[in-house]
C-alpha cells in the first residue's frame, strides 16, 4: 500500500457539497431528492438551487440499478467514535440518494434493545438492513434477520471472507495488514519500544489490528512486551487512561499506536499535559483518518479506512440484490486502505527517565 500525504479527493459534487450549500443537513437533501412531502417550499428551493449551481447529479450507471417502486434500507448504528459516525452516514446517505433508496437510520446500543430495533424495522417491512461496527458482529441481530429472511451488509467486520456464511455479504479492509504496515513504519523511523491501544474487545477488527502489530514486531525481530498493550474501547475516554498506563511506565514506550483516531487523540492529550512535545519526545498514530485527525495539532499519522466508500459500498450491494431479485449476492468487497503521513510521528530520542 502506498503512503500518502492527504485525504482522497473527488471532482464530482457529492450529497455533502450540496447540503453544505444550501445550508441544511445531509438528511434534508435526501429527502428533497426523494421527493418527500416533509420538506418545507422554501428548504426545499433551497436545496433545488444548490442542486442546479453545483451541477450535482446521481451516478448514472448507479442510478441503473433503481426500478420504479423506491426500496427502504435500515441503518443500525451503535458507534463510540463520533468521526468514524459522521463519514459512514455522509456515504450513506449520498449513495442512497443517487439510487433512489430511502434510508431509515436509527440508534441502539448492543445488550440493551438492538433486538427490539431491529424487529421494528423488519415488522415495517424493511427491505435490507447495514450494520457498521459494533452491530456487525451483533449475533442476535443477524440471527432475527436471518430467520425474517431480511439481508444484511456487515461493514468494517475483520471476520475473514472465508469465515463467513456464504450467504452473508460485507465490506472491508485488510485490518491486520494496515496494522502491520504502520507498525512497520514506525519501526523505519528507528522506534523500538512501542506501545499498542487495542479497540472494542469484542470486535474481531480489534484481533485483526493487534494481530499486525504483534506480527510487525516478529518479522523484525523485536521482543514482545506485553507491558506495552493496554485496552481500549474505541473511545476517548478508554485512550485517556490507556495512554496514563502506557506513560507511567518506568521506561515509557517512545512510540504509540491506537487502533483509532479517538483513542489517539486522547493520547496526545495526555502527552501534552506531561509536558511532552509530538512527535520529537513522543510518536502516536492513529487508525480510520476520521475528520478529528486532522482537527488536533499535530495531524495525526494514521491508516486511512475508506469509511464513506465502504458505506457507498454497502448501499449499492443491498439495492442490487433487493432489485434483482434472481442475482447471486454479491461478492465480499475488499476495499483499499492507505498510510496517511502527517506530523504525529519523528525518530525517537533519548528521554529523561522518570517522565
Amino acid at each position: 500500500m502506498n503512503i500518502r500525504t492527504s485525504r482522497r479527493g473527488s471532482s464530482a459534487p457529492t450529497i455533502s457539497d450540496v447540503a453544505r450549500a444550501a445550508g441544511v443537513s445531509l438528511m434534508t437533501v435526501s429527502r428533497v431528492i426523494n421527493n418527500e412531502a416533509n420538506v418545507r417550499p422554501a428548504t426545499r428551493e433551497k436545496v433545488e438551487a444548490a442542486i442546479a449551481q453545483l451541477n450535482y447529479a446521481p451516478n448514472p450507471a448507479a442510478r441503473s440499478l433503481a426500478g420504479a417502486a423506491q426500496i427502504r434500507i435500515g441503518m443500525l448504528y451503535s458507534n463510540p467514535s463520533q468521526g468514524f459516525l459522521s463519514e459512514f452516514l455522509l456515504g450513506t446517505l449520498d449513495q442512497a440518494s443517487r439510487l433512489d433508496v430511502q434510508m431509515v437510520v436509527e440508534k441502539c446500543e448492543i445488550g440493551d434493545h438492538e433486538v427490539e430495533v431491529a424487529g421494528h424495522l423488519i415488522a415495517g417491512g424493511i427491505d435490507g438492513v447495514i450494520l457498521p461496527p459494533p452491530l456487525c458482529e451483533a449475533e442476535a441481530v443477524l440471527s432475527l434477520l436471518r430467520k425474517a429472511r431480511v439481508p444484511a451488509v456487515v461493514v468494517a467486520t475483520g471476520v475473514a471472507p472465508q469465515e463467513m456464511p456464504e450467504s452473508a455479504m460485507a465490506v472491508q479492509i485488510d485490518d491486520r495488514a494496515a496494522a502491520e504496515e504502520m507498525t512497520r513504519h514506525v519501526m523505519t523511523l528507528g522506534h523500538r519500544r512501542i506501545g499498542f491501544i487495542c479497540g472494542n474487545p469484542n470486535l474481531t477488527a480489534s484481533a485483526r489490528r493487534y494481530e499486525g502489530f504483534r506480527a510487525a514486531l516478529e518479522a523484525m525481530g523485536v521482543p514482545f512486551d506485553e507491558d506495552l498493550v493496554a485496552p481500549g474501547l474505541y473511545t476517548y475516554r478508554s485512550g485517556l487512561d490507556a495512554a496514563e498506563r502506557l506513560l507511567d511506565l518506568a521506561e515509557p514506550p517512545t512510540a504509540i499506536l491506537a487502533s483509532n483516531d479517538d483513542m489517539a487523540a486522547a493520547t496526545v492529550a495526555v502527552a501534552h499535559r506531561r509536558g511532552l512535545d509530538v512527535p520529537s519526545d513522543l510518536t502516536v498514530c492513529g487508525f480510520d483518518d476520521t475528520t478529528l485527525s486532522t482537527t488536533i495539532w499535530p495531524e495525526l499519522t494514521t491508516i486511512h479506512q475508506p469509511i464513506a466508500d465502504m458505506a457507498r459500498a454497502a448501499v449499492e450491494m443491498m439495492a442490487t440484490v433487493i432489485r434483482q431479485k434472481n442475482a447471486e449476492p454479491p461478492a465480499h468487497r475488499m476495499l483499499d486502505y492507505s498510510l496517511i503521513r502527517r506530523q504525529s510521528d519523528a525518530a525517537p530520542r533519548r528521554r529523561p527517565r522518570g517522565i
